[in-house]
């Protein structure tokens, strides 16, 4: 497995819309995307899509991978299901490895201490405070926000989200990278034509 393997996090309720121009425009630029659940066992989305995980959270390495995606889900507000999820994010940060959470996932980070000391953002801010974190100072009015190797934002911005994560990879240029921004965000026509050159 080469660095070049992106690791899309997939659990019950997992909200499947919110990591689609992520993973889509990473696979079409020469990552491979694998997902990791719980188990291998079958897990279903919110939006009721059966995904068989390709390898369980347990054999997840930070070395064999480029990033690790962590999408929301009921489950992050629902009990500590998901806090192994936001273990191995501690464990890929500690290992200079990208993590990229958006909405719920936020929160799972906030309750496992990541956000204490880094720049961040979410739904709203009170919803990262009702976890009892002590990072509110660094909570940023964002639609999505970078702070080293952690990426966050808030579960409408699966567009800004992706940017984040092609800026952090190195996936386009910055002229290309400012054209996919305004194709898929801004539905600017005149884009289309740069990200084609």
């Amino acid at each position: 497995m080469t660095r070049r393997t992106a690791h899309l996090a997939v659990y019950d309720t997992y909200a499947d819309w919110e990591t689609g121009h992520t993973t889509a425009h990473l696979a079409q630029n020469g990552f491979t995307v694998r997902t990791v659940g719980p188990t291998t066992a079958p897990v279903t989305s919110m939006g009721g899509l059966t995904v068989r995980p390709d390898l369980p959270l347990a054999e997840l390495r930070p070395e064999d991978s480029a990033l690790l995606i962590l999408p929301g889900a009921a489950l992050w507000d629902s009990g500590d299901t998901l806090a192994p999820f936001a273990r191995t994010a501690r464990t890929f940060l500690d290992a200079g490895v990208p993590v990229a959470a958006i909405c719920g996932a936020t929160a799972g980070l906030a309750r496992e201490g990541l956000l204490d000391e880094r720049a961040h953002t979410s739904a709203v801010s009170f919803y990262l405070a009702a976890t009892g974190y002590a990072g509110g100072a660094h909570y940023t009015e964002a639609d999505a926000v970078t702070d080293g190797d952690l990426i966050t934002a808030g579960p409408t911005e699966p567009v800004a989200f992706a940017r984040e994560v092609f800026a952090r990879l190195g996936v386009y240029d910055e002229k290309k990278l400012d054209a996919w921004y305004r194709l898929f965000h801004d539905s600017d026509p005149s884009a289309y034509e740069v990200l084609q050159g």
